[in-house]
């Protein structure tokens, strides 16, 4: 089977969106952040609070569990196909697939004809059926893929669900036994302690890090994540939209995009506040009349006619020049990349604001002002004296705009000028079930699942701000 796989990998042809390179620097800055962080006691204390907090820490096991989604898919290839050119050239598919799709094959691939409720064997709609006698009917004709494996569905599908959740729970339980325990041994062997005690210490909650809580979060999940491998082979456990597609594999590609959205909108926005805020409050004079006069005047434009207005031209342009996109899914990317540069364009002027107002203040402050006295050029005073101690506004303000950004993306695509509508979304999915609300019988599981999902991301988001607040905010820290 590795082998297998080898030659598999080695016969695709890579592709490397541009939002995927953006993510992949971003967990490179991260990282080099944290390695920074840890070797400066000022930046290690603040984290050190915020891993002791235990809503915290379980928020950011959900946070990784997303993240983790979205780097797998990520990872971008297109399959080769069978026939060869005269001169043995390979040729490969127009279709862009990632690595998160081949871990979800039969969701990707089984396919019904039409609307079908979760877990059901039937379509959710009545078809004129001809019978085997030549006559026909109005009956609710069996799914192709879910539950097909049964031979009556009305007297073994409740036995069977239940049978394969309880063997995906006992799977999900043996695997978290199995992680939990090499990662205890890993702490006590760190430890220099046995293995008993290291248990007892981290199952009791005596450790600094909360790491049972941490444990049980990540229990819960791949529980969850076994029960749904378990039965997401053999029934649509979201059901299916109109076309067919498997409504849960829709709203896991759509976490890829709600991440990007979320973060790399913060790279855009982050230069521009940074610069002009610090700008605005230390230099004051014509400086700051410039700068206030931007904001103000890009505050003043109403956001959504500014976004609709941008995405719309990008739209033709894309149209009249298809040449230069290679694949659906890079015409697509560049929509995304691009609706992360106009919620970032119009989204600094908040945080701006904010440190400008922090800049005024410290300003006066006689470590400033004794920089000042020696001759230190404005910009080191800035870079060196002023971004350090404005550092924590910016990172209360970025992971508290984060659940934001998440629900504007939803909103945006559900007016039509979101994400472009071929990529998977959260706000694609709402706006695709904003009509099938209104038929008769309703169909409202494509609703459930993105609520259900933007619901988890935004609630882990917010516990986990709350958290990072609490430890960085000076108030907090001098009560």
């Amino acid at each position: 089977m590795l082998m297998e796989g080898m030659a598999y990998f080695s016969s695709v042809k890579p592709v490397l969106l541009k939002t995927d390179a953006l993510i992949f620097m971003l967990l490179a800055v991260i990282i080099a952040f944290g390695a920074y962080a840890r070797g400066k006691a000022y930046l290690r204390a603040p984290w050190r609070k915020v891993f002791s907090s235990r809503t915290g820490m379980v928020a950011a096991v959900v946070i990784v569990f997303y993240g983790t989604v979205a780097l797998l898919d990520s990872i971008h290839m297109r399959e080769p196909l069978e026939n060869k050119g005269h001169d043995g050239e390979t040729f490969y598919s127009v279709e862009v697939i990632s690595l998160l799709d081949l871990m979800l094959g039969p969701l990707k691939t089984q396919v019904e004809k039409t609307y079908s409720a979760p877990f059901a064997t039937h379509l959710y709609a009545k078809e004129t059926v001809e019978l085997p006698d030549g006559s026909s009917a109005r009956l609710y004709p069996r799914l192709e893929y879910g539950g097909a494996h049964l031979e009556d569905p009305q007297r073994d599908k409740g036995r069977d669900i239940l049978l394969r959740s309880l063997s995906g729970a006992g799977a999900g339980l043996l695997a978290w036994v199995a992680l939990g325990a090499l990662f205890i041994w890993g702490m006590a062997r760190r430890a220099r302690a046995s293995f008993s005690v290291t248990l007892k210490q981290i199952l009791g909650g005596r450790t600094a890090i909360p790491w049972h809580m941490m444990l049980y979060t990540a229990g819960v999940f791949l529980v969850l994540i076994a029960v749904i491998a378990s039965l997401a082979g053999h029934y649509h456990i979201f059901g299916t939209d109109k076309v067919g597609n498997d409504v849960l594999y829709q709203a896991i590609k759509s976490i890829r995009t709600a991440l990007v959205i979320g973060t790399l909108t913060t790279l855009v926005m982050l230069p521009f506040a940074l610069l002009f805020g610090i700008m605005a409050g230390y230099l004051r004079g014509w400086v700051d009349d410039v700068i206030q006069y931007l904001y103000t005047t890009l505050n003043s434009i109403p956001g959504i006619l500014l976004i609709a207005s941008a995405i719309l031209m990008l739209q033709v342009y894309i149209d009249t020049h298809p040449d230069l996109f290679e694949t659906d899914a890079a015409r697509a990317d560049m929509r995304l990349l691009f609706l992360c540069i106009i919620l970032g364009v119009t989204s600094w002027t908040g945080l701006c604001r904010l440190l400008r107002g922090e800049t005024m203040k410290m300003r006066a402050a006689e470590f400033v002002q004794a920089a000042s006295a020696f001759g230190v050029r404005h910009s080191r005073i800035m870079s060196r004296h002023l971004l350090p101690n404005v550092m924590h506004i910016v990172l209360i303000t970025v992971v508290l705009d984060f659940s934001g950004l998440v629900l504007a993306e939803a909103i945006l695509s559900y007016v039509g000028v979101g994400v472009d509508p071929s990529m998977h979304s959260w706000g694609n999915m709402i706006n695709g079930a904003r009509l099938e609300m209104a038929r008769d019988p309703m169909v409202w599981w494509s609703l459930l699942a993105a609520f259900v999902f933007m619901f988890i991301l935004v609630l882990a988001a917010n516990l986990f701000s709350d958290a990072v607040r609490d430890a960085f905010d000076p108030r907090t820290l001098s009560r």
